[in-house]
């Protein structure tokens, strides 16, 4: 999707040592969910059992998609200077991170049964990590279709300060004036590993899970579009400047996690 496509095809691959067949349809039917969400087909996929590789209870899931989008609209396109940065929500840690976040888990004496101490609602701590990876599919396409998009970055590992430079040419920067307060889960991540902002923006989403690229005269109706699909929430993040020379950070924060 951020590189302009839409979805067509998914096909999966479930890799384990014996197989339990309640588990794996578990997956698939996870699978063909996120598949029902983007709009694209779930057309096939392999399980394998390897005895030797894998230990009881393990198991490996990969998997890819495949889109089409013609040439000539292949994003990033026409990004430049002046151009509207237009953030979509998180719906938590997303996938990545997962290596710290056991860590801090583990630093707070905590586990995953454990009650969750940034969301009283939530249940377990395991409850509200396994919280499902949002999917920006569907409220990303009108705005494909109608030619409003000059880059989208989906924010995974390596945050916003990673992820955002893929689709921005090395003549402009972006500045960061919009971002939202920090979700409950991320400010305890905050708190209880020490990080300063900045090794939080480079480790997880921190609430920004699609940033859409615009130019100004149609944000408007970007938003509007967006709010058809579903997006109630929309932050205002940035805008692009024209970068001087090629060193340091292209983006750059202008506001402070809170």
């Amino acid at each position: 999707i951020v590189a302009g496509g839409e979805p067509l095809f998914f096909l999966d691959y479930f890799a384990t040592g014996k197989l339990d067949v309640e588990e794996a349809a578990a997956v698939v039917r996870g699978i063909a969910e996120g598949c029902r969400r983007s709009g694209c087909g779930l057309i096939g996929g392999e399980t394998a059992e390897m005895p030797s590789m894998y230990a009881p209870g393990d198991y490996d899931l990969a998997g890819f998609s495949v889109g089409a989008v013609h040439k000539d609209r292949v994003l990033p396109k026409n990004v430049a200077a002046g151009n509207v940065l237009l953030g979509l929500p998180s719906s938590g840690i997303h996938s990545n991170g997962f290596s710290l976040v056991r860590k801090l888990v583990e630093k707070a004496n905590l586990d995953y049964e454990s009650a969750c101490p940034w969301d009283m609602n939530a249940g377990t701590i395991g409850d509200s990590l396994l919280t499902p990876t949002k999917l920006y599919v569907k409220c990303c396409l009108p705005l494909l279709q109608k030619e409003m998009l000059t880059g989208l970055a989906h924010i995974t590992g390596g945050g916003l300060l990673e992820n955002l430079p893929r689709s921005l040419p090395s003549n402009v920067s972006a500045e960061i004036t919009g971002h939202p307060p920090l979700p409950n889960v991320f400010s305890w991540m905050k708190q209880v590993s020490g990080l300063d902002d900045h090794e939080m923006l480079r480790t997880f989403n921190c609430g920004i899970g699609m940033v859409l690229i615009v130019k100004k005269d149609v944000v408007d109706e970007a938003k509007a579009l967006l709010r058809g699909a579903g997006e109630d929430v929309i932050y205002d993040l940035g805008i692009l400047t024209e970068r001087q020379g090629s060193e340091g950070e292209q983006v750059e924060m202008k506001s402070v996690l809170a």
